[in-house]
């Protein structure tokens, strides 16, 4: 079975201040434990990999993993791509129409995720088509995405995040670049995903391709 392992986060900006040792550290520990997750999920399964044979692999403790990651389905979908996100959203010019920054930033996040081991990517994808637990917590990833970009879209136009609108465009958005995620998967991963991603971006934009439901 492929072996794979977890590339270091691809994406820090050069100009960002190095972390002091003790980020440092706790960085490299992320790194050892996200690596032995998917080693360990390579060879076995999800199922049969527990949070003791991680520990082992990449050793640490069992409550030292815990510490970093509150259950397994954290360890694999925990990643840096929405403060990514957020971050070149925030970068574009004010005056720049919104779907273009979108499409812009979309584009990053997606240059990143494809600069990982590709197994890794792929991995994450298979798991949340198969396996319920990953799936749900990737529906309450959805829901913190959705939150992030509630703040930006309301410093971009002056409405406020709670309102009904901006809720429902921000949720709208996170879950559709959810299910570009998964269909991509069930798909057998045909396609490019930066292709697939504007697409949806399409949708949300122009409605669906026969007219407005």
């Amino acid at each position: 079975m492929t072996r794979m392992t977890a590339a270091p986060s691809p994406h820090s900006p050069a100009g960002r201040p190095r972390p002091g040792l003790r980020e440092r550290k706790k960085i490299k520990t992320r790194e050892a434990i996200r690596a032995a997750t998917y080693a360990l999920v390579g060879e076995q399964g999800y199922e049969a990999t527990t949070i003791e044979q991680i520990a082992g692999r990449a050793e640490v403790s069992p409550s030292t993993v815990l510490r970093y990651f509150p259950s397994k389905e954290d360890i694999v979908l925990t990643d840096e791509y929405d403060p990514l996100l957020v971050r070149e959203l925030r970068s574009r010019p004010a005056g720049e129409p919104w779907t273009d920054s979108l499409r812009y930033a979309m584009d990053r996040v997606i240059d990143a995720m494809t600069r990982e081991d590709p197994e890794v990517l792929r991995t994450r994808a298979r798991l949340g088509v198969r396996v319920p637990a990953v799936r749900a917590r990737m529906v309450e990833s959805m829901s913190r995405t959705g939150r992030l970009l509630r703040g930006v879209l309301a410093e971009r136009t002056g409405l406020d995040p709670d309102g009904l609108e901006v809720r429902v465009y921000a949720m709208s958005l996170a879950g559709g670049m959810m299910e570009v995620y998964l269909a991509w998967a069930e798909n057998g991963f045909e396609g490019d995903l930066r292709d697939l991603a504007r697409r949806a971006l399409d949708v949300l934009e122009h409605g669906l391709p026969t007219g407005n439901p």
